[in-house]
């Protein structure tokens, strides 16, 4: 009995073990077949494991950038006008009896002292102090400054300062990794990251006649202070000046915006060379192509910009160019956006060549034209004079003041073939007001201009026998 019960046993262990063992390998072969499966080229997919799953390494970028970074210390009087893109002023306007001060950002370029910042930073400032990573001081002295696409130039006196090497922007990808390095709040030397969102955009938000906006878009935090900073790519260069954010509150909500590297190199060279910007003009007004325009039009394709209106003598009408073309290239690089457009114009100066290609009825056409200064000529003017008007002002005394029976004014000094010149304006000419503005300095003249909206100037004035004189002209064309 218990001999047969044993050999029950021992026959059920071993038929068990069959079925175990025959089981494993048919599992075993499934296995095979995946692997098998998976591995093969014609369907080329690819086991992801924590092993082969490359990580961008941004430690080098930003221990090495913020060494490069400044803390930009403004005082002056008058506490300006503030929006929710305007975030290193903040809301309001106000006025001081005492001087108010405000920081930002800003990036040493150049080992002898040369710093960019934003324009927005440093206007109406008296004084501006630059500390640096290692908290080092220095007073800064400003350079020039552009309100068209709000830069500005520093200079601290020394050398053998950690500079940070320039980038392309034009190169940068969207998705690519991007840091923004700057003090948010007087947190000195902070470091965010994020990608490249968009490129060429344009928000609105600087105003003015001859703004430039063609903004790299990031979602890399930036907040008050950042302004100014820097936005750096994964090899620790330059690539974007931080300048605003996308905001109803004034502190970051998902999206910054920076001046790129295609867009500053140049007018930073302006202002170190000449104080001030060189900057060419195509010489014609330009919109957007949509679905509607291109209905509108019968435009056989949604793509390009549309050139409304061509200025006479500019570059654009000089060359051959009409109303109703479409640029589609300069320099054979694309062009689809008013703000594309913008930015690869002011990478120019007045005499330079470029290449354009139209499209007209349908068909594309190469045109070589020659870039023009404002006032239509093609030398880079000296700085002295203002570029528009093309002439050259003297300040008034205040005897001369007292026998017109004028509390303010600028006297016409020379003229040279411009606009003022071809109004009928003569030499000795003291401009009072422009746009019914009081203007007594070649500051209050730009600063008029550049806020001209509907391309029409109405200047007013008396001449030294004391004859009032009143002269109107048109910012285009002749």
């Amino acid at each position: 009995m218990n001999f047969k019960v044993f050999f029950g046993r021992l026959l059920t262990a071993i038929i068990g073990g069959i079925i175990a063992v025959s089981i494993f390998i048919y599992l075993d072969g499934r296995k095979n077949k995946a692997d098998e499966m998976f591995s093969s080229p014609d369907l080329k997919l690819t086991k992801l494991s924590a092993h082969n799953i490359k990580l961008v390494d941004l430690s080098y970028a930003a221990e090495s950038s913020v060494k490069s970074v400044v803390h930009v210390k403004t005082q002056y009087g008058v506490k300006p006008s503030g929006s929710v893109y305007d975030f290193f002023f903040g809301n309001g306007s106000s006025y001081h009896s005492q001087p108010a001060r405000g920081a930002g950002s800003g990036v040493i370029i150049s080992e002898d002292g040369y710093i960019v910042t934003n324009n927005h930073v440093v206007r109406k400032s008296d004084r501006i102090e630059v500390v640096l990573h290692d908290k080092r001081s220095f007073e800064a002295k400003l350079i020039g400054q552009d309100a068209s696409t709000d830069l500005a130039l520093l200079k601290i006196e020394g050398g053998s300062f950690p500079k940070m090497d320039l980038g392309n922007s034009d190169s940068l990808k969207l998705g690519e990794w991007v840091l923004a390095v700057g003090n948010p709040f007087n947190l000195t030397s902070t470091v965010t990251a994020g990608i490249i969102s968009a490129k060429s955009r344009n928000i609105g938000i600087m105003g003015g006649r001859m703004s430039i906006e063609s903004f790299l878009q990031t979602d890399a935090a930036v907040n008050p202070g950042n302004s100014g900073g820097a936005l750096v790519n994964s090899k620790g260069e330059l690539v974007g000046i931080n300048t605003a954010i996308e905001s109803r509150t004034g502190s970051y909500s998902g999206y910054s915006f920076a001046i790129p590297e295609s867009i500053f190199k140049k007018i930073i060279e302006d202002l170190k060379q000449y104080g001030e910007v060189k900057r060419a003009f195509l010489g014609v007004s330009i919109r957007n192509i949509d679905a509607d325009l291109a209905k509108r039009l019968n435009l056989n394709s949604i793509s390009g910009v549309y050139i409304n209106g061509v200025n006479k003598n500019g570059a654009a009408d000089k060359a051959g160019i009409r109303s109703g073309d479409v640029i589609i290239e300069i320099d054979d690089k694309k062009i689809n956006t008013s703000s594309e457009l913008q930015e690869r114009i002011s990478q120019y100066a007045p005499g330079n060549k470029i290449n354009i290609l139209i499209k007209r009825k349908g068909k594309k056409k190469h045109f070589d034209l020659t870039l023009r200064n404002m006032i239509g000529g093609t030398q880079l003017i000296e700085a002295s004079q203002i570029d528009l008007l093309g002439a050259k002002f003297q300040k008034i005394s205040k005897k001369d003041m007292y026998t017109q029976g004028i509390r303010y004014g600028i006297r016409v000094s020379k003229l040279v073939d411009g606009k003022l010149k071809r109004a009928g304006i003569k030499e000795g000419y003291i401009i009072i007001n422009i746009n019914n503005k009081p203007v007594s300095s070649e500051a209050d003249i730009r600063k008029v201009l550049s806020e001209i909206e509907d391309e029409g100037v109405f200047v007013s004035g008396i001449y030294p026998n004391g004859i009032h004189k009143y002269y109107a002209f048109s910012l285009r064309g002749d």
